[in-house]
């Protein structure tokens, strides 16, 4: 599945964004969706997914990140709220039909959000 990120731009600390990811394939819903990030000399890291309904997330984004997915739309998205400096990264999508993130997983090609103090 081929995966297209967008969304990504310069925010002030405590703002907010939304993240969007189009995928292209028809069966889009029957796949893992999430997003990752990785911070510069930081390993990437898992962010947020979602399957059926309701999302997983990290514990550092939870309670501010809400990931959702529009199946007829073949979109899912990120909604950043209350962000950090810490947040700070380059934030790529996944899918996977079993686990995203998992061995075989397709990745977009990654947008970038700054946070600034």
């Amino acid at each position: 599945v081929q995966l297209q990120a967008s969304g990504g731009g310069s925010v002030q600390a405590g703002g907010s964004l939304r993240l969007s990811c189009a995928a292209s394939r028809r069966n889009f819903g029957s796949y893992d969706m999430g997003w990752f990030r990785q911070a510069p000399g930081r390993e990437r890291e898992f962010v947020a997914a979602i399957k059926w309904s309701g999302g997983r997330y990290a514990d550092s984004v939870k309670g501010r990140f809400t990931i959702s997915r529009d199946n007829a739309k073949n979109t899912v998205y990120l909604l950043m709220n209350s962000l950090k400096p810490d947040d700070t990264a380059v934030y790529y999508c996944a899918a996977h039909l079993i686990g995203v993130g998992a061995e075989g997983s397709s990745w977009g090609q990654g947008t970038l959000v700054t946070v600034s103090s």
